[in-house]
């Protein structure tokens, strides 16, 4: 699919704000993989669907997760981590974008998770990293993108963690896998083969 025409299939979905978050996030992941050797096309596609499901309705996405093959666990943790797994499943039935590693970067891009892909860590990563947003701690993990895709991972998973805790809210297994599976990536470990 090209990017004019996955842009206009998702301008409608959105807001406007989230609309320009998203057309940041992948002029950031486009940088990012041309600095880390990734395909950049994978990664503009996959940032421009990444929040495709981000309004739908929650009994819309509630029904895509009990009746496919995503994990009904999703259904116990809050709803903002619902979209990137049912926007993996609806830009396949909708768009025809079979390519599992773009899927792949949507449906984690929020939670992360063990073992993640180059392509996986780029979409992660630029969505927290772009422009538009700013919080504290924020130009240290920027900088260290342009180096470092794993440490810069473990650094976002640690500061959700850390926010998730301070809020008192639940965090979705996966989103400690990525964690543990990127503090051992930092002290010698290497990557499981997939």
């Amino acid at each position: 699919m090209k990017k004019n025409d996955a842009i206009n299939a998702v301008e409608p979905c959105l807001t406007k704000p989230r609309f320009e978050h998203t057309l940041r996030v992948a002029e950031t992941a486009v940088k990012l993989a041309e600095v880390h050797h990734v395909s950049s096309e994978k990664a503009e596609l996959a940032s421009i669907f990444h929040d495709y499901c981000k309004y739908r309705s929650l009994d819309e996405m509630r029904k895509i997760i009990e009746t496919s093959y995503l994990p009904n666990d999703l259904l116990l943790y809050h709803h903002e981590l619902w979209h990137g797994p049912v926007a993996s499943i609806k830009i396949e039935e909708e768009f025809g974008i079979t390519d599992d590693e773009i899927k792949s970067a949507i449906y984690y891009h929020t939670t992360g998770r063990a073992n993640m892909s180059d392509l996986e860590l780029i979409v992660f990563i630029a969505d927290y990293i772009e422009p538009g947003r700013s919080f504290p701690g924020l130009e240290e993990v920027r900088n260290m993108a342009k180096h470092d895709l794993i440490r810069t991972a473990w650094m976002i998973s640690r500061n959700t963690i850390n926010y998730l805790m301070e809020k008192q809210n639940g965090i979705y297994p996966d989103t400690f896998h990525a964690y543990n599976d990127l503090t051992r990536l930092l002290h010698g470990g290497s990557k499981f083969e997939k």
